[in-house]
């Protein structure tokens, strides 16, 4: 990797006056949580059609209940990463006004990241599919499947299944940050999935800067990035952190 594209990243941040940062799966994975569409990742072991979708869980929420323990299993299991850390590292020092991800494990918060919008929803709590009523997590009865409300209904994680809208709140605190964005940082999405991937095109039509981490080239890449810095996040972050003469500590 040349010195010259981190420090290019580190410039970029510097000049911008609204950077802001969307982060996807690939974020996660040194934090042990496989990419769901990845070999060893959730939709290799589990249809997400069968399992993912709300009409699926409508039908029959027992069985998706078995893929969501799985799911909570690995959340609860990962740590924070050096990404993450980083991320909280810039938002601290004013560089980033806060952070988009489309994951669910709560990580950024957990690495000290305060504005998080939350596109695809959370797993700290759960709420009844039939009345509304929300736990945390931690209160969340699991020894029998599914876990039911006093109402009867049964509970489901506060995140966002297939077929299901974007939550009110993230969506517009989302819209408000890209209408005021220069720059947008891209960490480990392809930005394939709807309505997730308009984000970076809000970005570029408003002529903001896109710059993209990730190991790999995707469509973005080819199409709407203006500098590609081709490391995984654990190690591209910290080293632009460092470009800023920023600490991670």
């Amino acid at each position: 990797m040349r010195p010259s594209v981190i420090d290019e990243a580190a410039k970029r941040l510097q000049a911008s006056s609204w950077a802001v940062a969307l982060t996807g799966a690939g974020i996660s994975v040194e934090s042990g949580i496989p990419d769901f569409r990845s070999p060893g990742g959730l939709w290799s072991r589990y249809d997400p059609l069968e399992y993912g979708d709300i009409r699926s869980f409508r039908t029959n929420p027992c069985k998706v209940w078995r893929m969501l323990m799985d799911m909570d299993r690995m959340l609860h299991e990962a740590e924070p990463n050096p990404a993450h850390y980083a991320l909280a590292v810039l938002e601290r020092e004013g560089v980033l006004k806060g952070v988009i991800t489309q994951n669910v494990d709560s990580l950024h918060q957990r690495a000290g990241s305060r504005h998080v919008v939350e596109f695809h929803g959370h797993g700290r709590s759960a709420r009844c599919d039939q009345c509304g009523r929300e736990v945390p997590r931690k209160a969340l009865k699991v020894q029998d499947l599914p876990p039911r409300c006093a109402c009867g209904g049964p509970m489901r994680p506060n995140f966002v299944f297939f077929g299901e809208d974007i939550p009110r709140a993230a969506y517009l605190q989302a819209m408000h940050m890209m209408e005021r964005c220069d720059l947008l940082l891209v960490v480990g999405t392809s930005a394939t999935v709807a309505p997730a991937s308009y984000l970076p095109l809000m970005a570029k039509n408003r002529g903001g800067f896109l710059i993209e981490v990730n190991p790999n080239a995707t469509d973005l890449t080819s199409m709407h990035t203006d500098l590609h810095v081709p490391l995984p996040a654990g190690q591209a972050l910290p080293a632009i952190v460092s470009a800023l003469g920023l600490s991670m500590e």
